[in-house]
């Protein structure tokens, strides 16, 4: 598997797993504690795929990962700043562009409940894809060397 195919494959898992431990997970912590209508995990079919909503998530979670790891090679810094970019990026295209796909209003209507959960699923998921990308990255390999024989001092 050449470079980039690697690049986009680890990148494409670890925004799927992001998606199923950090998004979801926070979703599911709000729900338990009160502060969100519904459970994570959703199983309900949801335009435009007509797929189980934690599918979908899942889905675009790896696309936008895969992304991401490839043009990580040219990002400038470290990589856990860009987290909350990425986050950011994947919040606006729900808002703007997934949530009229599916009928609903434009950023929830500016219904303040559901635009800060978002907020917060979306930017913990930026987060958690580049706190995981590094783990699935394979480390480079270099051959052992042999330590080198002191010379030889004729006596």
């Amino acid at each position: 598997m050449n470079r980039t195919s690697n690049r986009i494959f680890l990148g494409s898992v670890a925004g799927a797993l992001a998606v199923l431990l950090f998004h979801q997970g926070s979703l599911q912590i709000l729900y338990w504690a009160g502060l969100a209508p519904q459970a994570a995990f959703r199983l309900a079919h949801v335009p435009p795929l007509n797929m189980p909503m934690v599918v979908s998530l899942t889905f675009w979670g790896a696309v936008y990962g895969g992304v991401f790891s490839v043009l990580k090679a040219y990002l400038p810094g470290r990589l856990y700043w860009y987290g909350p970019l990425l986050g950011v990026f994947a919040l606006l295209m729900s808002w703007f562009v997934f949530l009229p796909l599916k009928g609903l209003p434009i950023a929830f209507g500016g219904a303040s409940g559901p635009i800060l959960r978002s907020t917060m699923a979306y930017l913990l998921w930026g987060i958690g894809v580049t706190l995981l990308l590094p783990l699935l990255h394979p480390r480079l390999r270099r051959p052992r060397r042999r330590p080198m024989a002191p010379p030889h001092v004729p006596a």
